[in-house]
């Protein structure tokens, strides 16, 4: 298994956000050298909730400051941005990084981020397919033209090329049926975010290979983001989860506001308003809240090296991952806590996932991995 690491990058207590980016790049700096085989970069905007607008622009100072590891984008959120300009950011990391390049995709679900944009959110699927479409376009072709009913562009270039053809990396991250259904259906893989259980993810990996395969497509295994916190103490590690991810499950919520129930009726965001339901519950009912908390905390891993190691043993052996992102600062954990449990990991878990069997691909999928990479 490929092992990564996210720059989180959300602000907590009043932090300054210089010193929010300090501890997190220490973080990124230590990753090369430890053993990590990828960093990650997110794409929010207009809140405290991961400070980090420009993923491309963060990755390309991190490629400068490495030579092995590869870059990726968790995710770039399509409807927001010029699909264009995107492309030519993908470029230009790929040559800057001299291929090291995976990319994520998604679309979105904060009113805010769509709103400081604006970009109404009904639009949202339509203008996702209109962007790849014309990213791969210009990632491929020499040359290139649009005409759609988002986006007219007329015959143009995307200079500098691409080295390493990183349209054959794309993934895109999904939460509803419908939205993993057009992934498939485009050749993207499946960019997990640990959102429901396992077992449910499992089910929705198995309907995006069956759809990825009616449509002349080979599933790709799939890449899977979660939190991760490991300590020297069993009840320490089980102290700290359950403050720090509970302030991020909190900090979730304040972002997209799925409590308020403001997506209901908007077109494209179904799922979401079926969400909101459960949501508006936690803010009434204090035991029904802390139930949701326990849920979001047993989606991701959490105590000494050997208890962490056996949850993500269970994760990949529910939904087998080819690659998986760690996601160590959250919550507001205070950065020696966050900067000891980062070390724990890389020296007693990174090499087991990397190196230990039992964290292989089934032969089936690490066959489609292969197909993956000669394509």
């Amino acid at each position: 298994m490929k092992v990564g690491m996210t720059l989180q990058l959300t602000s907590f207590g009043g932090k300054p956000d210089l010193q929010t980016y300090q501890e997190e790049l220490s973080l990124a700096d230590m990753a090369e050298g430890l053993g990590f085989d990828s960093i990650w970069a997110l794409d929010h905007h207009f809140t405290g909730y991961v400070m980090s607008p420009d993923p491309c622009q963060l990755l390309s100072y991190i490629a400068g400051r490495t030579r092995r590891v590869q870059l990726g984008t968790a995710v770039i959120v399509l409807p927001w941005h010029d699909p264009v300009e995107v492309a030519e950011k993908i470029a230009l990391l790929d040559l800057l990084s001299g291929g090291r390049t995976i990319f994520g995709f998604g679309r979105g679900a904060a009113s805010i981020e769509y709103a400081g944009f604006r970009v109404s959110m009904e639009e949202s699927r339509e203008r996702f397919v209109e962007s790849a479409i014309i990213i791969r376009k210009g990632l491929t072709q020499p040359s290139f033209s649009y005409d759609g009913k988002y986006y007219k562009i007329p015959e143009i270039q995307i200079r500098p090329r691409p080295i390493s053809h990183p349209e054959t990396r794309f993934y895109a991250s999904t939460v509803s049926p419908e939205s993993a259904e057009i992934m498939a259906k485009m050749g993207f893989g499946v960019l997990i975010i640990a959102q429901r259980s396992w077992e449910d993810t499992a089910a929705d990996y198995r309907r995006y290979c069956e759809a990825a395969l009616a449509s002349g497509h080979q599933p790709r295994p799939p890449i899977g983001l979660f939190n991760v916190l490991v300590a020297d103490d069993a009840q320490e590690a089980q102290e700290l989860a359950h403050i720090h991810m509970g302030a991020m499950f909190d900090s979730i919520d304040r972002h997209y506001r799925f409590s308020d129930g403001h997506l209901a009726g908007v077109k494209s965001y179904e799922f979401y308003a079926k969400m909101a339901k459960t949501y508006a519950k936690l803010n009434a009912d204090e035991q029904a809240k802390a139930k949701a908390v326990e849920f979001y905390r047993s989606l991701h891993a959490a105590g000494t090296p050997a208890q962490v190691l056996e949850k993500i043993r269970y994760i990949h052996h529910t939904v087998p991952l080819e690659h998986m992102i760690a996601t160590f600062a959250f919550g507001g954990l205070p950065y020696p806590k966050l900067e000891r449990s980062f070390r724990l990991f890389a020296e007693h878990i990174l090499p087991v996932l990397q190196r230990d069997a039992a964290f292989q691909l089934p032969r089936e999928q690490a066959r489609y991995a292969e197909v993956s990479a000669q394509a």
